[in-house]
């Protein structure tokens, strides 16, 4: 098949390869279908693998955390809300945060939250003493409690988290923390398998059936804490379906009611079906991380420019169908995070093949690279064919490319391991759609020094003081416009030093039934499924 053609014929009307139906629903019962682009079902157990689209659809639905993303608009970008916490401060050293938790909130199995829910399941995280302590949700976590000294119960509705630094930014971390129930826990005898299969938390959504790389059930929380968003549907169906043309397919024979992320060809076809297309600009890029380790090719800066100037943007943006548009850098220009860098990222070959020449590479010498990508995933588009665009693109100036394709949480796992890991010999760069919504995970988590795995996302060992000394002026500027000031000085830095390779800003397309209403597409990486409804 033609790697720029997905899907050429009608769906198969019978029921698809490799998706079973649900069981049947009570009469009268409305359901929300909907297929991911996963390949398993995430972790259910507060802290969800599988990307930030785990968060989307299991941590976000199941459990709340103490701040949450206003999901309700999409004119302007998302901003953060009280969830579990009313309200938040920070002292006058910067480091101490005071949350003021919400009275009367209940856990899917009736206990009551309070603030020794919140260091119980901080204990479940950090420390290795605890008895809760769960390695596998320690091992999605490690960038929201990197910078975190201390935590303490001040009263029942009161806790305390003390910042190693001064950290402007620490509470966009405190969403991620999906709030398990301890009492819960304790009833199944302290297992987490258990609790996996049974999981408690605050959220509009309960789970109650699971069946691994295949579905996860769940059903509306009617005694919601918050009654503005009790979900509308009474059941939500979330499918792992990696493969694009099966989950269109699944659209099209009426099987599931919403896809993510349908491949670009398609889409005439979705809308010609009388489904919706659905998207909204958003702070997410498609890049290549860079490896900075010793012996990678992309220390020399003149590299890692004819990277970024033999990448035909425009040209993958019209691949895709118009569902995004080129990059100039980390985050869209339109940001006030994208300031004024001096490097024009662009479509320059000839430019970079004097850049490569420069570098000491040429056609007898080609620099010779391993890059890596997956088959589907969270945010990733099209990733395999994008990536052969892009292998194409480079081994045009001067490089030879081999592009390795492994399952999305291989990847990740890949990426946890650090760019020196053995995993990663000859690896000297990763195809890792990445989220700028929260520009500490965004930003510091991947660039600062101090922030390589476990404690951040610095795959690539990237080590520049100049960058350290900009990311902290931002950690330090706790007005949100000298914030904004000091990221967009890191930004235009990390554009100038050609960090990654960045391609491409996606739209985020979706595509829903006709009868599936009710939903707003934020500027935003999450989304609200509580708003959606199902008719007939």
């Amino acid at each position: 098949m033609d790697r720029r053609t997905f899907l050429k014929a009608g769906a198969s009307a019978g029921v698809l390869a490799g998706i079973r139906p649900a069981p049947a629903r009570a009469q009268g019962e409305s359901v929300l279908r909907l297929a991911m682009t996963l390949s398993d079902i995430p972790q259910t157990t507060g802290m969800a693998t599988q990307g930030a689209e785990g968060i989307r659809f299991i941590t976000n639905t199941i459990y709340d955390g103490l701040l949450r993303w206003d999901l309700s608009q999409g004119e302007t970008t998302a901003e953060m809300v009280p969830s579990l916490a009313e309200s938040y401060e920070v002292d006058e050293s910067g480091t101490v945060w005071t949350f003021r938790l919400r009275p009367g909130v209940v856990f899917h199995d009736g206990a009551p939250f309070t603030a020794d829910d919140v260091v119980w399941n901080l204990e479940k995280l950090a420390n290795r003493d605890a008895p809760q302590f769960d390695q596998a949700q320690a091992n999605q976590a490690g960038n929201f409690l990197a910078n975190i000294a201390s935590y303490e119960k001040l009263d029942d509705l009161t806790v305390a988290i003390t910042t190693t630094t001064p950290d402007s930014m620490f509470f966009y971390k405190v969403d991620r923390i999906g709030m398990s129930s301890r009492a819960h826990w304790e009833a199944l005898g302290g297992d987490w398998a258990a609790f996996a299969a049974q999981p408690s938390g605050t959220g509009p959504f309960q789970l109650v059936d699971l069946v691994p790389r295949e579905r996860a059930e769940l059903v509306k929380n009617a005694a919601y804490w918050d009654p503005n968003r009790v979900p509308k549907v009474d059941r939500l169906v979330l499918y792992a379906m990696p493969d694009p043309t099966t989950r269109v397919a699944a659209l099209l024979s009426g099987q599931v009611d919403w896809v993510e992320a349908p491949p670009p060809d398609t889409i005439p076809r979705i809308e010609q079906s009388g489904a919706q297309i659905v998207m909204n600009v958003y702070p997410h890029v498609w890049p290549f991380w860079l490896s900075f380790d010793e012996g990678s090719p992309f220390l020399d800066i003149d590299v890692r420019r004819a990277a970024n100037l033999a990448i035909d943007r425009e040209g993958i943006a019209q691949f895709l169908g118009g569902v995004a548009r080129p990059a100039k850098g980390l985050v869209a220009e339109t940001s006030p995070w994208f300031g004024s860098p001096t490097f024009d990222v662009r479509y320059d070959p000839e430019e970079a093949r004097r850049l490569m020449a420069q570098a000491g590479y040429g056609p007898d010498n080609p620099c010779r690279i391993k890059l890596l990508t997956s088959q589907a995933g969270s945010g990733q588009m099209q990733p395999m064919p994008m990536s052969e665009i892009c292998q194409e693109n480079l081994n045009a100036v001067g490089f030879a490319v081999e592009v390795e394709v492994v399952d999305w949480e291989a990847l990740r796992a890949r990426r946890r391991a650090r760019a020196d890991g053995a995993e990663n010999e000859g690896t000297f760069g990763l195809n890792n759609s990445w989220s700028f919504q929260d520009p500490d995970f965004g930003f510091m988590s991947a660039f600062m020094s101090n922030r390589a795995p476990p404690d951040g996302n610095n795959w690539g060992l990237y080590s520049d003081e100049k960058a350290d000394e900009l990311g902290r002026a931002a950690q330090m500027a706790f007005d949100p416009a000298e914030r904004d000031a000091a990221i967009a000085r890191l930004h235009e830095y990390l554009v100038d030093q050609s960090v990654w390779i960045t391609v491409v800003h996606d739209m985020n397309p979706r595509a829903l039934a006709a009868n599936v209403t009710g939903f707003v597409a934020p500027q935003n990486w999450y989304v609200d499924l509580t708003s959606v409804s199902v008719t007939g």
